[in-house]
């Protein structure tokens, strides 16, 4: 049977009965069977064959196939730790992937914004279930063991400030700024004046309501905007730019017109953070299930093909750092208060949708431990003088900013219990 072959070459170490439709079983593996993959109807073979790397998550999704004895990343982590296995269209697809790729990516404003609002206008209710208290939907940084979620998340947002150099009255543009948390916490501990720009109206309003019940909207306002449109109004008008979380929806094909406005926005003396998921491998394509249901138009780029644009736009690469199991580490405190809080999520959308996030969420921190994915941060500056000769004031920075108080208005209440991960 083609199918048990697949799989047999996609399986890393364990052993796993596959059971079709008929009731036959079929054992891949030599020792005792760990799980079983239960198919539950005919044509979920065929797909299979054609183009699992899509195909075997939209059956997951439906129910056209379930797991017994573990859990969808029990299986794929099994399936992971092999050999990449494509199917008959698959290898088509990857053959013709470095033209497919940019026009995956294209993205001009108004197809980007059709693509923020497919992932980030789900309701606020929906990412309270398993984000932490500030509702940040990026890599947490665990800068030590066995920290909860949001210390880690707090962590994080330290980490990028103190990569920043910033003194109060700075004016810092937050590219990307999501629910406004980054910006929130740059303006209340370093005195900045933030300025968060977002695709996503449900963000957006978010984002607003946040600095008002703060105090903050003298000194940190949000609009809705495309950084491109936002550029062209705001010549150097910038000390700082941040940008966490939002390179992997640009696309390849605008990463010039991308460094080229944050050139543009910052003044001679500025400095840039941009945080990002990468790749360690080398280019690549989005997995297609990906790019179908959570993020279409994204992208996590190679090194390689992100320096040679900097380089070109004539940005300085002041700093790098590659921070490699975090985000797995983030992803695996997800899943387990999403799992904690699955029957809401499914009062507010459906047994499909939770299915859905189930696979996106395992499948994503796997991709981390296993499959080459991380997460990088690059410096940027337009000035050699721009930043001091020695990296010591990063964590000078971040010990101070560790001193300051942390729980104040405006983080957003996160009611999941003490227990939780």
């Amino acid at each position: 049977m083609l199918l048990v072959r697949l799989l047999a070459a996609a399986k890393g170490d364990g052993t796993l009965n596959l059971v079709t439709v008929d009731g036959k079983r079929h054992r891949i593996g030599s020792g005792p069977p760990k799980l079983t993959l239960r198919l539950h109807d005919h044509a979920v073979v065929r797909d299979l064959l054609i183009n699992p790397r899509l195909h075997f998550g939209e059956a997951y999704m439906d129910g056209r196939l379930s797991i017994e004895g573990g859990t969808i990343y029990d299986l794929l982590s099994m399936l992971m730790s092999g050999s990449e296995v494509q199917g008959a269209l698959g290898r088509a697809v990857e053959a013709l992937s470095p033209i497919l790729r940019r026009a995956q990516q294209y993205n001009p404003m108004r197809r980007s914004r059709q693509n923020v609002e497919h992932h980030y206008n789900l309701s606020r209710e929906f990412y309270e279930l398993f984000l932490d208290r500030d509702m940040q939907y990026s890599c947490a940084y665990f800068s030590e063991p066995d920290m909860s979620l949001d210390d880690a998340q707090e962590a994080k947002k330290r980490h990028i400030a103190a990569k920043l150099l910033l003194v109060p009255g700075m004016r810092v543009l937050d590219i990307g700024c999501g629910w406004g948390g980054m910006a929130l916490y740059l303006a209340r501990h370093t005195g900045a004046r933030v300025t968060g720009i977002t695709l996503s109206s449900e963000q957006f309003e978010v984002a607003k309501q946040r600095a008002e019940a703060a105090g903050l909207s003298d000194r940190v306002t949000f609009e809705l905007r495309d950084y491109r449109e936002f550029a062209g109004t705001h010549p150097a008008a910038f000390d700082r730019i941040v940008s966490v979380g939002m390179f992997e929806h640009v696309g390849m094909p605008h990463y010039r017109n991308y460094f080229d406005a944050v050139r543009d926005m910052l003044n001679e003396e500025g400095v840039a953070l941009i945080h990002s998921i990468g790749r360690l491998d080398g280019p690549a394509s989005t997995n297609p299930w990906i790019r179908k249901y959570i993020f279409p138009g994204g992208y996590s780029p190679a090194l390689s093909e992100v320096l040679p644009v900097i380089e070109r736009c004539g940005l300085l690469a002041t700093d790098l750092e590659i921070l490699r199991m975090h985000y797995a580490e983030t992803l695996h405190h997800w899943r387990a208060r999403f799992k904690a809080r699955r029957e809401k999520a499914k009062a507010l959308y459906d047994e499909r949708f939770c299915r859905m996030w189930e696979f996106y969420l395992a499948g994503a921190e796997l991709s981390f431990r296993l499959q080459g994915h991380m997460v990088f941060q690059i410096q940027l500056a337009r000035s050699l003088s721009a930043v001091p000769l020695k990296r010591d004031y990063m964590l000078n920075a971040e010990r101070e900013l560790a001193s300051t108080v942390t729980d104040l208005p405006g983080q957003t209440p996160f009611s999941v219990e003490a227990t939780m991960p």
